[in-house]
């Protein structure tokens, strides 16, 4: 993966009135990565990704995009930047061939480019032979790839997909994850989603927002540290008392588990696996199975954004009423 930085998000704020719904924003991006955004509704995730794309302006901070200020230099960040929405922008009259040569024209590339810009973007989405097709014939999947067609024709540093799956069906789910990491080989991607699996398929990084605040920002190889928990999982044959493993030195907790094994929590130092597995040749429980508990990713969100109560929230569109 490059080491280039091609977005700089620096300490973002942003203030609706007297409401500050964003605090302290900040993370980069490289070329070639590909980052998860994650967050509850309410979270502030869809401001965010309103600054991001240009759509509005932080009231304190920056974002840069290929070296470019967005508020300063907006046309040369602009430039830079390749945007999908949620519902893409297509227009279902033209062709396929007909809409992106459109989109080449409104992200000013010279005439003699507009062609080979258009058919490099087909390519790359796997519309080759659907240039001459009413976009409204064709389905979802095929618009979607349309969508990011238009938002890559010319070559941005930073594409941003919003929810780019919802609504497809897995095979389509599944041919425009592997474009997304396509992608990911030219250009700095974010995703914002909220399928979980999604993020743990094709991004390198994960970032989770709650509340107007970043409460995660982590490589999705390092992400095994905030998911391992002071906990152990186990199995008997012949189960004991819950009392009699909450009586051990160091467990906090015995909650049993709907297969019937039990997860132990205990504090970080002092782990009881030694002690469980002579009690259980001592006493016949027939310990079969224990291992260390792990959180899953959909854990680990859940812990991360409701610790707190949630406050009003933020749809995007200002303060609440």
């Amino acid at each position: 993966m490059s080491t280039e930085i091609l977005v700089e998000v620096e300490h973002v704020a942003r203030d609706y009135g007297d409401r500050r719904v964003l605090r302290d924003i900040h993370f980069s991006l490289r070329r070639g990565e590909v980052l998860g955004f994650l967050g509850p509704n309410g979270a502030g995730k869809t401001t965010t990704m309103q600054i991001l794309s240009g759509n509005l302006a932080p009231s304190e901070g920056r974002v840069r995009i290929a070296g470019h200020d967005l508020l300063d230099e907006p046309r040369a960040a602009k430039s830079a930047l390749g945007y999908l929405a949620e519902t893409p922008p297509l227009y279902r009259d033209l062709t396929v061939d007909e809409y992106l040569d459109y989109c080449a024209a409104l992200n000013r590339l010279p005439r003699r480019e507009q062609k080979p810009a258009r058919e490099a973007a087909k390519r790359k989405c796997g519309l080759e032979e659907a240039g001459g097709r009413l976009i409204a014939n064709l389905s979802k999947g095929y618009q979607q790839r349309v969508g990011i067609a238009q938002a890559i024709i010319h070559l941005p540093s930073l594409v941003i997909l919003d929810e780019p799956t919802v609504g497809l069906d897995p095979i389509q789910i599944r041919e425009i994850r592997a474009l997304i990491r396509d992608l990911g080989r030219e250009h700095s991607v974010i995703l914002s989603t909220h399928v979980l699996p999604e993020v743990q398929t094709v991004c390198d990084r994960v970032l989770i927002v709650h509340e107007g605040e970043l409460v995660l920002d982590e490589t999705i190889e390092r992400l095994d540290r905030h998911m391992k928990t002071a906990s152990i999982t186990v199995a008997f044959h012949t189960p004991p008392a819950t009392g009699e493993i909450e009586r051990l030195p160091g467990v906090t907790a015995v909650q049993p588990e709907r297969d019937g094994r039990l997860r132990i929590l205990h504090e970080a130092d002092a782990n009881p696996t030694a002690a469980i597995v002579q009690l259980a040749s001592e006493r016949g429980w027939g310990l079969y199975e224990i291992r260390p508990g792990r959180l899953s990713l959909e854990q680990l969100f859940v812990e991360l954004t409701t610790e707190r109560e949630p406050s009003a929230g933020d749809d995007g569109r200002g303060p609440a009423p």
